[in-house]
């Protein structure tokens, strides 16, 4: 297991759309000094406004993780901190030259691409965790919703999903050892959304910059002509074969059997990150999104306060 902190050699960055906004944005990860911790900074700001990574700022939590401070705004950070997280960094600078991460191909893999390519560099500083000594439950049984926190010699993920469609149905991924397993298990699942959402995300003011390049969009209702000519507008698709023997529109292929539930657990990964110190400790969840990631990250904060309040003691003496 990691001991030291750990940043990247050098920048790097990528280009591309925010998903929810289709705003065109850069985003450069910078190298930054121990006991930095993981902070955002919105250079097309006067004055470079940052964000700090932590859950006190998270402002939205509609189809993504919006955080917010001093009425700065930034839009979609799961993948981007879920890229730094799953890489076992520390301390990072998140510089974005527009309101929202791009969305990339909808998963977390360039992110990582660039980081890794960019090096590792272990720093002197110990790694700071918040160990858990006791668990910690969130259920919502309204939603059927149960994310749980038990005491574990690492950071691992269990996650479970369920839906009553054929090409999803009930989903399963555990990740173990985080430092093996994130870059190539997690990392490059895609989001998704279904396809009786589009138009209701759409009329929302959500998904501007989405596409068939950057979600899976799980067919769960009859396509009928009025519905395959809107989605050929709306996907700029020549073709009216859109039913795909998979159940995913167009015939998308998976990159993964159970593609789904491993971004869900990437989704998981990046919220996580806002508690602002690594877990040590066996998280499992079960139909869980956004929404209920951040009320657990809350809870867990509320019931290590003391643990948690003596960790940044440390990290500002």
């Amino acid at each position: 297991m990691i001991r030291k902190q750990r940043t990247i050699r050098r920048s790097t960055s990528c280009k591309g759309v925010g998903l929810h906004t289709g705003v065109e944005t850069s985003i450069t990860f910078h190298p930054a000094s121990e006991n930095f911790g993981i902070r955002f900074i919105r250079s097309d700001i006067p004055g470079c406004p940052e964000i700090k990574a932590d859950i006190n700022h998270v402002v939205d939590i509609s189809r993504g993780t919006t955080i917010e401070e001093n009425d700065v705004r930034i839009h979609t950070v799961e993948h981007a901190l879920g890229a730094v997280s799953g890489l076992r960094l520390d301390n990072v600078l998140i510089e974005l030259t527009g309101k929202e991460t791009p969305v990339m191909d909808g998963s977390a893999k360039d992110f990582v691409d660039v980081l890794l390519r960019a090096g590792i560099k272990e720093q002197d500083e110990e790694r700071h965790f918040l160990e858990i000594t006791r668990a910690v439950n969130y259920t919502d049984p309204y939603r059927d919703i149960d994310i749980h926190v038990i005491p574990s010699d690492r950071f691992r993920i269990t996650f479970m999903v369920e839906y009553p469609l054929p090409a999803l149905g009930t989903q399963y991924e555990a990740i173990y050892n985080m430092e093996e397993d994130f870059a190539v298990e997690v990392a490059p699942a895609r989001t998704f959304c279904f396809l009786s959402e589009v138009e209701m995300l759409k009329e929302s003011g959500l998904i501007k910059g989405g596409s068939l390049e950057n979600a899976l969009v799980i067919i769960d209702k009859d396509i009928d002509k009025n519905e395959i000519k809107r989605m050929k507008n709306l996907f700029g698709l020549d073709h009216n074969n859109l039913n795909g023997s998979n159940g995913i529109l167009n015939g998308k292929v998976l990159r993964y059997k159970n593609e789904p539930v491993r971004h869900k657990t990437l989704d998981l990964i990046g919220d996580l990150a806002l508690l602002g110190v690594p877990i040590k400790g066996h998280v499992t969840a079960a139909r869980a999104g956004h929404a209920s990631n951040v009320e657990f990250v809350k809870k867990i904060k509320h019931e290590y306060q003391e643990e948690l309040t003596e960790i940044l003691k440390t990290v500002c003496a």
